[in-house]
């Protein structure tokens, strides 16, 4: 066996193995793992430009990243006595696929919805080396470790992460499509109907904020945020996050340009809303009479519009287990901040 020579990343290697050729395909295509293409063909000069021939086509299709992780492009007939041995797994893990699907995503998620597939990657991590096929007992082993709304989820997420798979050609087969559709749906889908606050709870919802003398900490402070959650109907996260510089000198249009959400313990901003856009709306006599009344003289433009006792970010979180459920619950309950939106 001649000595293997390192190639530049993305290279093909072409090797003599036991008097026949073989391609060292590039490490990082499997994850560090090395596998070959034998061609069963003697190590001679016309058949080592064959080989040559064929790395470049491989080494095209990483560049252009259409790499077929099969191997079946690679291993056609011609000459005709080449054979090859394909050394990659037949079945992918779902730890593998996942991590694939998420690190080809990875780039173009908002951090609220990277934190959402970190916490994935841990759930999957309790299934072990599972290869894809085995859907049912994954589910089942789903079921065991976590909730039915989580598996659920999960349930969704490996369905996209199979997709993914069979238009990359990593996997053959998506076991499970239609699999969270056919579990029990929870009571937000099967009842969609908005558990609106009227018009009398939104009053004394906003009363109870203003009106809060509890001892210490009050809860009065919060009294305009909550009024404007009910008065213009944006995303909590998206109110917390407002600057004068997106409210108009008269307070009659708020544009809506970045949101603030809640990472571990760390609050972070990320331009754009949910769907990553930005909105600017006209807002009704009674929100503008409020931002009115809250705005400094001078306001710089980076203040914050509504913010902690302590003038830093409202902590969404806290706000909704603490304030919320303390002043809330008593007039409606199982609600939280969002419901102002219904």
């Amino acid at each position: 066996m001649q000595k293997r020579q390192k190639n530049p990343k993305g290279k093909v290697g072409i090797e003599s193995f036991r008097d026949t050729i073989r391609l060292r395909l590039p490490r990082h295509l499997f994850e560090g793992k090395q596998k070959y293409i034998y061609l069963g063909l003697p190590d001679t000069d016309i058949n080592r430009k064959f080989a040559e021939s064929k790395a470049r086509v491989i080494e095209d299709d990483i560049l252009k990243e259409r790499f077929d992780y099969t191997l079946e492009k690679y291993t056609g007939k011609a000459p005709p006595q080449l054979t090859v041995v394909q050394t990659i797994r037949p079945s992918l893990s779902i730890q593998e696929l996942w991590q694939r699907f998420y690190t080809s995503k990875k780039s173009e998620l908002k951090a609220k919805t990277q934190e959402k597939y970190e916490n994935f990657t841990r759930l999957f991590e309790k299934l072990g080396d599972r290869p894809l096929e085995d859907a049912i007992a994954i589910k089942q082993k789903l079921t065991e470790i976590t909730t039915t709304d989580r598996t659920r989820d999960a349930l969704t997420y490996l369905n996209a992460a199979a997709k993914w798979g069979l238009k990359h050609g990593l996997v053959k087969s998506n076991p499970f499509d239609g699999m969270a559709q056919a579990m029990p749906k929870p009571n937000y889908m099967t009842d969609p109907k908005p558990d609106a606050f009227s018009e009398e709870e939104m009053h004394r919802v906003i009363q109870a904020f203003r009106n809060d003398n509890r001892p210490g900490m009050s809860y009065r402070h919060y009294a305009p945020f909550v009024e404007f959650l009910f008065k213009v109907g944006c995303r909590p996260s998206e109110a917390v996050a407002l600057t004068w510089s997106d409210i108009s000198p008269d307070c009659g249009t708020v544009r809506f340009t970045k949101s603030f959400v809640q990472i571990g313990n760390r609050r972070v901003q990320s331009e754009g809303s949910k769907n990553n856009r930005t909105r600017a709306i006209a807002i009704s006599q009674s929100a503008q009479s409020l931002l009115l009344t809250i705005r400094p003289e001078k306001p710089e433009p980076t203040a914050l519009v509504f913010s902690s006792p302590v003038g830093d970010s409202i902590n969404y979180r806290n706000f909704a287990r603490r304030a919320w459920t303390s002043i809330v619950d008593p007039i409606k309950p199982d609600t939280t901040p969002y419901s102002c939106r219904n």
